[in-house]
Protein backbone atom coordinates (compact mmCIF):
# COMPACT_ATOMS: atom_id res chain seq x y z
CA UNK A 1 0.00 0.00 0.00
CA UNK A 2 1.27 3.50 -0.80
CA UNK A 3 0.56 6.55 0.77
CA UNK A 4 2.07 9.67 2.02
CA UNK A 5 4.15 9.37 5.24
CA UNK A 6 1.81 11.78 7.11
CA UNK A 7 -1.00 9.27 6.93
CA UNK A 8 1.11 6.18 8.13
CA UNK A 9 0.33 5.11 11.51
CA UNK A 10 3.03 5.18 14.83
CA UNK A 11 5.09 1.77 15.07
CA UNK A 12 4.29 1.05 11.29
CA UNK A 13 7.03 1.09 8.88
CA UNK A 14 7.78 1.94 5.49
CA UNK A 15 10.28 2.09 2.39
CA UNK A 16 10.31 5.95 0.74
CA UNK A 17 8.97 5.49 -2.71
CA UNK A 18 9.01 9.00 -4.35
CA UNK A 19 10.14 12.62 -2.97
CA UNK A 20 7.48 15.04 -4.86
CA UNK A 21 8.65 18.00 -3.29
CA UNK A 22 10.79 20.40 -5.21
CA UNK A 23 12.93 23.77 -5.21
CA UNK A 24 13.88 24.47 -1.62
CA UNK A 25 11.78 22.32 0.53
CA UNK A 26 12.58 19.54 -1.78
CA UNK A 27 16.18 19.73 -1.27
CA UNK A 28 16.34 20.24 2.13
CA UNK A 29 13.72 17.15 2.48
CA UNK A 30 16.99 14.85 0.55
CA UNK A 31 19.56 16.65 2.29
CA UNK A 32 18.00 14.98 5.76
CA UNK A 33 18.27 11.80 3.87
CA UNK A 34 14.89 11.02 2.72
CA UNK A 35 15.45 10.02 -0.35
CA UNK A 36 13.52 6.70 -2.66
CA UNK A 37 15.01 3.36 -0.96
CA UNK A 38 15.35 4.57 2.82
CA UNK A 39 13.82 2.09 5.09
CA UNK A 40 12.00 4.25 8.16
CA UNK A 41 9.58 3.62 10.68
CA UNK A 42 7.23 6.27 12.53
CA UNK A 43 8.04 6.30 16.28
CA UNK A 44 5.72 9.21 17.35
CA UNK A 45 3.52 12.19 16.73
CA UNK A 46 3.23 15.31 18.95
CA UNK A 47 0.25 15.66 20.62
CA UNK A 48 -1.48 17.94 18.14
CA UNK A 49 -0.74 15.42 15.52
CA UNK A 50 2.24 18.02 13.99
CA UNK A 51 4.91 17.13 13.54
CA UNK A 52 5.41 13.49 13.36
CA UNK A 53 8.81 11.67 14.50
CA UNK A 54 10.60 9.04 12.04
CA UNK A 55 13.30 6.53 12.95
CA UNK A 56 16.04 5.42 10.36
CA UNK A 57 19.54 5.19 9.65
CA UNK A 58 19.79 4.92 13.40
CA UNK A 59 18.62 8.50 13.97
CA UNK A 60 15.22 10.01 15.19
CA UNK A 61 14.01 12.77 12.39
CA UNK A 62 10.99 15.27 12.71
CA UNK A 63 9.26 16.57 10.13
CA UNK A 64 6.49 19.27 9.72
CA UNK A 65 3.10 17.70 8.35
CA UNK A 66 3.90 19.69 5.41
CA UNK A 67 6.97 17.87 4.62
CA UNK A 68 5.44 14.81 5.17
CA UNK A 69 3.02 15.26 2.74
CA UNK A 70 5.54 15.56 -0.15
CA UNK A 71 7.28 11.90 1.17
CA UNK A 72 5.32 9.07 -0.61
CA UNK A 73 5.84 5.59 1.56
CA UNK A 74 5.41 1.95 0.23
CA UNK A 75 3.75 0.60 4.19
CA UNK A 76 5.66 -2.41 5.08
Amino acid sequence: MVVSLRKMAVNQKGCIRAVTASGEMGRRIRDMGLVPGTQLMVVGRAPLIDPVAVRMRGFTLSLRNSEADCITVEAL
